[in-house]
């Protein structure tokens, strides 16, 4: 797909479709067209019955003119971010029903920042493209070219960065959907290993290193190996450096937790909606999708990939409750429910990531069920020890239409993880799970500033719409661009 900034008439350039974002005031919005096709658009719009309202749709057919149909798309009352980002999904969506091969995107308000939006269409754009192959072909559904307008020449430029930034991050994006739609016999421990080797190759920048159970057993990675051990799977630990700054900056560590299947262990889960544990490795998912916007973005820092694969399996050989582990920072865990297994995974990881010396350590995880009942579908949740990282976040989650909101980390909670038999418990009861799962998680991030994000509810969707939303890579993106302004 091509993106292309313009500052030509748009009601004069060859396309199937013109997007049209208006806010219902035509004769203000098109009083630099000429006079007789403004009147002609405005007498077709309001035999529609167009008033530009946030969420209404009218679909104009024009055979005569250079366009063969317009779309106008009402943002008036959209008086947030995320309700313009709704809009600008919307538009997309209908982009890609309407099966246009070249479309001229049209936004008129003088209110509107062109930056941001230009990023958000094209990452939308990539988005409503996605459809699920077990073949490499997102895009069969997908227009070839995007013209995005601009007022004047001046603005050709900075549009186009932002258009090709948008589509890096729909690119990643729709990365992490398909690892996250793919089947569990298919998308394994291996096979994510495979796929950041393939990723990394011909890539001067990136590099991809594979530790297997050997090298985990080496670095005493006690709580990761003991999620594996009841499956015939053997366990990955991916690594990827991103090297787009100087050499010398510390790297920002993304830790993604990749559960290809949950069975729960001997805590075994119930087997109604088992089939959706295999969207339990979402998190290393989206850190791969980051590693792919960033190869098409080339933001200028240092990111560095842990993802931690295993399969969660019971069997003769698992993990059993009870059971106490030696983590690889030397603390001991007792496991209370096989069933919390995540968190014994990405202790492991964030122990490891220390050894960076990392600006920040962000780790991203299907954490939680406790999360969901919180949150829904619609925000991550999210916990940190330093204040200023969280804020990024935050900020960066809703620039991006990709919202966290943030729960205490406080050691009020901290002391339900308490045991008898180790230096804690992988559960803290019923309360407040996803605070717990957290604060046993910062048990591990001492030294380094940390934020875990809570992906449980936001990395895939149920029912109709079944399917792995490639959230958060557009917060993770967002993120990582503003650290480079």
């Amino acid at each position: 797909m091509k993106f292309t900034s313009s500052a030509a008439s748009p009601f004069k350039i060859k396309s199937d479709c013109i997007i049209f974002i208006s806010k219902g005031n035509l004769e203000c919005e098109l009083k630099n067209l000429d006079e007789a096709l403004r009147d002609q658009l405005i007498t077709l719009s309001k035999v529609t019955n167009f008033n530009g309202k946030k969420g209404s749709l009218k679909q104009i057919y024009t055979p005569t003119m250079a366009f063969k149909q317009i779309l106008l798309v009402g943002i008036d009352g959209a008086t947030d971010k995320q309700k313009e980002i709704d809009v600008i999904e919307s538009a997309a969506e209908q982009c890609v029903r309407v099966g246009a091969n070249k479309i001229v995107w049209l936004d008129c308000r003088r209110e509107s920042a062109p930056l941001w939006i230009a990023s958000i269409v094209a990452q939308k754009i990539f988005q409503a493209s996605y459809n699920f192959e077990y073949s490499n072909n997102n895009e069969s559904k997908v227009a070839c070219e995007v013209i995005y307008c601009v007022k004047n020449q001046s603005g050709i430029a900075p549009v186009q960065s932002a258009l090709n930034f948008g589509a890096a991050v729909g690119t990643g994006l729709n990365v992490a959907k398909k690892l996250g739609d793919l089947p569990a016999n298919i998308c394994t421990p291996s096979y994510l290993a495979e796929f950041a080797q393939t990723l990394a190759q011909g890539v001067p920048f990136l590099r991809s290193t594979i530790l297997n159970a050997n090298d985990m057993e080496l670095l005493k990675m006690g709580a990761l190996l003991s999620v594996s051990a009841g499956s015939v799977e053997p366990p990955k630990f991916i690594e990827m450096h991103y090297q787009g700054g100087n050499q010398k900056e510390p790297p920002v560590v993304l830790v993604g937790k990749a559960v290809t299947f949950d069975s729960g262990g001997i805590s075994l889960k119930p087997s109604s909606g088992m089939d959706e544990m295999k969207f339990d490795m979402c998190g290393g998912a989206s850190v791969l999708g980051v590693m792919q916007a960033l190869i098409l973005s080339r933001l200028k820092l240092n990111v560095i990939g842990l993802i931690p694969a295993v399969e969660n399996m019971p069997s003769g050989s698992a993990t059993k409750p009870g059971d106490v582990i030696t983590s690889m920072s030397g603390q001991t865990i007792e496991v209370l429910n096989t069933d919390a297994e995540g968190r014994l995974i990405l202790c492991d990881s964030l122990t490891y990531s220390a050894k960076f010396k990392p600006a920040a350590v962000v780790d991203i995880a299907t954490l939680t069920g406790a999360c969901v009942m919180a949150l829904g579908k619609h925000a991550s949740g999210l916990l940190s020890n330093d204040e200023e990282l969280a804020n990024e976040l935050l900020t960066s989650g809703t620039e991006a239409g990709d919202r966290a909101w943030r729960l205490p980390l406080w050691d009020d909670y901290d002391k339900q993880l308490k045991s008898n038999f180790a230096d804690m418990g992988n559960i803290g009861g019923r309360e407040a799970g996803t605070i717990t799962a957290a604060c046993f998680l910062a048990r591990y991030t001492k030294n380094i500033r940390w934020a875990h994000l809570d992906i449980a509810g936001t990395a895939w969707l149920s029912g109709a719409k079944k399917g792995a939303t490639g959230r958060p890579v557009p917060l993770l993106m967002n993120y990582l661009r503003r650290l480079t302004l």
